[in-house]
């Protein structure tokens, strides 16, 4: 059992960046699924793909992307918020990641977020990590 799922996600996409692997299978739910739509939005990686396999578990494949140079688009990626302790950011308190550059994600009443949607929205919520 994980006690935080969305930090084995981003440490499976991490640990897979620096591998130079092509795709990451990551254990399927609703919230790991929202952050890969937003990545893939924002164009941080190629595309994602459920996938069920044996016993009704679902598969989350998320296909890596790379430049010219087979460099990661994703220079790092950082879990923020975490169940030991939990960060929040007011409507007015929301954090920018290398001064605009990088990708907040955030958890609000409205859905997982980036910082720049929660800006124009006007809410704030749970800041779950940021992508650089």
């Amino acid at each position: 059992m994980l006690t935080d799922p969305l930090a084995d996600m981003l440490t499976r996409i991490r640990n897979a960046l620096k591998a130079k692997f092509e795709k990451a299978d990551i254990p399927s739910s609703r919230l790991k699924v929202s952050v890969a739509n937003l990545l893939k939005r924002e164009g941080y990686i190629k595309d994602f793909k459920i996938l069920s396999s044996d016993n009704n578990k679902k598969i989350l494949r998320v296909f890596l992307r790379y430049d010219e140079q087979n460099q990661s688009i994703i220079t790092n990626i950082k879990r923020v918020s975490k169940p030991s302790l939990r960060i929040y950011a007011r409507k007015g308190n929301i954090p920018s990641v290398r001064s605009g550059l990088g990708l907040v994600i955030l958890s609000t009443s409205k859905g997982v977020k980036t910082d720049r949607e929660a800006r124009d929205l006007n809410i704030g919520g749970e800041v779950l990590c940021f992508v650089w």
